[in-house]
């Protein structure tokens, strides 16, 4: 079996306790989108970029309502879901020009979740040889923007 490491995000999940305020609640209630790098807002979900991301680009759809289980999600959540998900791709393909998008959710934290009450899910961009040596060898992770370079490319797609 292989394993696919992500040391990178060692310092989010050690740092995640039940008794945490939701941040993804708090960067909902703040008006300070451009810090939190809140990309779209729409009426029951928004996206957001990932702060520790797996890969350049990495961003999360939420549901506005704190909600912990996928099944709980209403109708109009789940289409909006989707829709701001698709708005989303079509971004990052216009301003990243990714080979592949991985979209996916971890449900419970036996699934991988960080973040187990409130669900979201992941939209990651990748390229054709974005894996390699570093993150292995170095236990680094090469990213190649920075996180306001990344908002502002995104940004200016939507």
């Amino acid at each position: 079996m292989e394993k696919l490491w992500a040391p990178w995000r060692g310092k989010f999940v050690s740092n995640i306790s039940d008794d945490d305020e939701c941040f993804l609640c708090r960067v909902l209630k703040e008006d300070n989108d451009g810090d939190n790098y809140v990309l779209k807002r729409g009426e029951k979900v928004f996206a957001i970029l990932n702060r520790y991301p797996y890969n350049t680009g990495h961003l999360m759809v939420v549901p506005n309502r704190h909600v912990a289980e996928f099944e709980e999600l209403d109708e109009d959540e789940s289409l909006e879901l989707l829709r701001m998900t698709k708005r989303m791709i079509v971004a990052l393909k216009g301003s990243m020009y990714p080979h592949g998008i991985n979209v996916g959710m971890n449900l419970g934290r036996s699934a991988g979740a960080g973040v187990v009450g409130h669900i979201h899910l992941h939209i990651v961009p990748r390229w054709d040889g974005d894996t390699n040596f570093m993150p292995v060898i170095g236990g680094t992770k090469v990213l190649p923007h920075d996180l306001p370079t990344v908002f502002k490319l995104l940004e200016d797609r939507l």
